[in-house]
């Protein structure tokens, strides 16, 4: 049975930058799965404004790697991917969050996967103070999920979209 949670995206070393919700789906010592429905809403605090989000999305949260992953999800398959360079995500009282290093690695509909970001993270190195070794580590990060995607390693694999059919299926009995 999935449960309401609430995703809090922060900027260096704690700022609010977004939050948005969905039902968790899964939650391992490794990581957590959430579904994320069309309408829901996105509140941009960096921007001040709310974004109304009309995709499905299986959403992965690593608790021990340093990226998170949102896959749009259209009849049943994985059609493009956003990760996010992070710290690993932590889960507490319903509430996942995790500290976003601006480098994103992307899969758009249709196209292959890239850098994106790139310039905001030198921007944010200076704006917040990252440390040397967090600047080191999140760059280590970025070339680790280029691998993890190379490979085809979950959750870029099948997997997700297994997951997902089993939680409709599941929650349609």
């Amino acid at each position: 049975m999935s449960k309401a949670v609430k995703i809090k995206s922060l900027k260096f070393p704690n700022i609010l930058h977004y939050e948005w919700e969905g039902e968790l789906i899964s939650h391992t010592s490794d990581y957590l799965l959430v579904l994320c429905k069309p309408g829901r809403k996105l509140i941009h605090h960096t921007k001040n404004t709310v974004f109304t989000i009309d995709n499905t999305s299986i959403e992965y949260f690593s608790l021990k790697e340093w990226f998170t992953a949102a896959m749009e999800v259209e009849d049943g398959k994985v059609v493009s991917a956003y990760c996010n360079v992070a710290k690993p995500s932590l889960f507490n009282n319903e509430e996942i969050s995790f500290v976003d290093l601006d480098l994103d690695f992307i899969q758009e509909k249709n196209k292959g996967w890239t850098v994106v970001d790139e310039d905001e993270f030198e921007i944010n190195c200076i704006k917040y103070g990252y440390s040397e070794e967090l600047k080191v580590e999140a760059l280590r990060a970025l070339e680790r999920l280029k691998e993890v995607v190379r490979q085809g390693n979950f959750p870029f694999n099948n997997q997700v979209a297994a997951l997902l059919k089993n939680f409709i299926d599941l929650e349609n009995r």
